[in-house]
């Protein structure tokens, strides 16, 4: 394994830095390894888990309900523009007046980061689904809560899984400057050169990507599986149409 990794040159020293511990670039300390990296990464997930857990309980009601009414798009579109406008290291600082370090710092910031795409996705899906849906769930005697569970949110659920989605990669990734509030992130080896060196930086950066992935994967099977069977079905009839109507205008168009 150790030919094979010196055979790769600095990405195999990265992948070797998540697995072995080595001294430090001014040496007197061990670093990396799974020991290590493992509790970063468990402190990495889960600030980034209450970020998305909170940014969902607060964006899927509100872009409901939004969507429902069919008014508050410009406060939709609006909060998404200023949330993806402001970085999240100036936020990170701001907030050190106030909230200080630690934790709290941090999961706030990416809270704040995660919500614009899951509001404005849950908005978006939510004002999409067929008006002559509704009018008949309506006819059929629903209250407007009804309508939202059992008809808007249903046929909604693919657009809201994917500003889920947007967001988690983005929280995962923005996690990393949790160095800078005094939370011992993934953050710490990729911010801190002179003790880990480029190997160590570049070993963490692999350990974010995998989980980004890995996180992005979970989300899209968390979808099928929420996904009612009823939507899959009617769902692939018209893929399937969509694909044959092509080549059949080209032939009618042809003759």
């Amino acid at each position: 394994m150790n030919t094979t990794l010196a055979f790769l040159g600095q990405f195999g020293d990265a992948v070797e830095f998540i697995f072995k511990e080595r001294d430090s670039v001014g040496g007197g300390v061990q670093v990396g390894g799974l020991g290590e990296i493992g509790e970063l990464g468990w402190t990495h997930l889960k600030v980034s888990l209450v970020a998305m857990a909170v940014a969902c309980a607060v964006s899927i009601p509100i872009g409901l309900y939004l969507g429902h009414k069919g008014r508050g798009e410009f406060l939709a579109i609006s909060v998404s523009n200023v949330g993806r406008a402001v970085p999240a290291v100036v936020l990170l600082f701001f907030f050190l007046a106030y909230v200080g370090n630690g934790f709290r710092n941090v999961a706030l910031v990416l809270i704040l980061l995660a919500i614009p795409p899951i509001l404005t996705n849950t908005y978006v899906g939510t004002r999409q689904v067929d008006r002559e849906v509704v009018d008949a769930a309506r006819g059929m005697g629903m209250s407007g809560a009804q309508i939202v569970r059992r008809v808007r949110l249903p046929l909604a659920m693919p657009t809201i899984f994917a500003g889920i989605r947007t967001s988690a990669v983005s929280v995962l990734a923005t996690a990393t400057i949790g160095p800078y509030a005094n939370l011992q992130t993934l953050g710490e080896p990729i911010l801190s050169p002179q003790t880990y060196g480029f190997s160590g930086g570049l070993g963490a950066a692999i350990v974010v990507a995998f989980m980004t992935l890995v996180a992005d994967a979970g989300i899209g099977l968390t979808q099928q599986a929420v996904t009612p069977k009823g939507i899959k079905l009617a769902e692939g009839p018209r893929r399937q149409r969509v694909r044959l109507g092509l080549p059949t205008r080209r032939r009618e168009a042809a003759a």
